[in-house]
């Protein structure tokens, strides 16, 4: 888990879902852990976006439309963090586990 600086986060997010295969995904989390945005790979240029705090939603998206979902709801989910949480994982089943809050 690392914190990266929100300005760069897209293209952090976009280089890291090119390499990972298609089961896993990268998610976005708050610093208190209370907000994320999760993205998943289903294919190599399908991605299922779960977003989870303020709105409750989940986004069916191309390649080509992910960076534009992407800035939106990182504009709506984290509006005043400068550094967010990255997690990668492999297995969809990871998202469900209960992240300790702060």
């Amino acid at each position: 888990m690392a914190l990266i600086n929100i300005a760069s986060l897209r293209q952090q997010v976009l280089k890291l879902l090119a390499a990972t295969p298609a089961p896993g995904g990268v998610e976005l989390l708050s610093y208190k852990r209370d907000r994320s945005i999760s993205v998943l790979c289903q294919d190599d240029a399908t991605f299922i976006v779960k977003e989870r705090g303020y709105l409750d939603q989940e986004v069916v998206s191309t390649r080509d439309g992910l960076s534009r979902l992407l800035k939106e709801m990182i504009k709506r989910e984290f509006p005043r963090s400068r550094k967010v949480r990255l997690v990668k994982f492999a297995d969809p089943a990871e998202l469900e586990r209960e992240r300790q809050r702060i």
